[in-house]
């Protein structure tokens, strides 16, 4: 029997010697796409960090397994080359390197060997057209003095061009309107395959509705306190946080 495609394994991780994931355990097979949602400071972003290995968070206990290897001894470079992607919440500006020549890097890196020229090409121009953007984009220096929806949109032409096995896509719905949602959604279920696996992080339903879960999780103080399908989002979208964690408490304390 082969090993799911992601596995958490009761993870703890701390910042700074304060404790924020408190034993959670996740499993995403192939071809699924789960969703946690929980209000600020639940450990969201601590999660997506340390599955790409930040060195500000430190993993006291458990494990995290891809195709059943563990993957916290591993740089975060190599946990890149292996098929690992994280769509950053606030993705860094790099002024002085331009967006196709870091894409073209990314892309070798990641399939071990040159790409050329010609192939890269075509396969940067069927990804623009994609998610509506014009070459002039990639031009332009790695997300330096770009719009919060532009950057948000250069992380799924990454995703798009990479196809990693795994992404890990951390709030990357937040400060889209409308219409930038919508490209940036497209471009998700472009990439979701029966080949791959999804986390999304989010705090609202909105960028669920473009791109439907298999599984909704609710993580607060650092643990998955519910799980359910879709049905959970729409829930928490009409209802808030505050009634399902005081019922979970309640169940805690009875």
């Amino acid at each position: 029997m082969s090993a799911p495609l992601f596995e958490i394994d009761d993870l703890y991780i701390s910042v700074s010697d304060t404790e924020i994931v408190r034993g959670l355990s996740l499993t995403i097979e192939a071809g699924e796409v789960h969703a946690i949602m929980g209000p600020n400071g639940s450990g969201k972003s601590t999660l997506a960090n340390t599955i790409l290995g930040h060195p500000r968070y430190t993993v006291t206990s458990g494990d995290v397994r891809f195709h059943g290897e563990p993957i916290l001894g591993q740089r975060p470079d190599e946990r890149a080359r292996s098929g690992l992607f994280l769509a950053m919440q606030y993705p860094t500006d790099v002024p002085g390197v331009s967006m196709i020549n870091f894409l073209r890097r990314a892309m070798s890196a990641r399939r071990g060997e040159e790409i050329p020229v010609r192939e890269y090409r075509k396969e940067l121009n069927r990804v623009l057209a994609q998610l509506q953007m014009d070459e002039s984009f990639v031009r332009r220096y790695v997300n330096d003095g770009f719009s919060g929806g532009e950057k948000k949109r250069a992380e799924i032409l990454q995703l798009g061009l990479l196809q990693p096995e795994f992404a890990v896509m951390d709030e990357t719905d937040s400060g889209l309107d409308i219409d930038a949602l919508r490209i940036v959604a497209e471009g998700i279920n472009e990439f979701r395959s029966d080949a791959n696996g999804i986390l999304l992080i989010t705090h609202y339903q909105r960028l669920l509705n473009y791109v439907h879960p298999d599984f909704v999780h609710v993580l607060a103080d650092g643990r998955i306190v519910q799980s359910g399908g879709f049905e959970l989002a729409e829930q928490l979208e009409a209802e808030g946080y505050d009634p399902l964690l005081q019922k979970v408490s309640e169940g805690a304390t009875a």
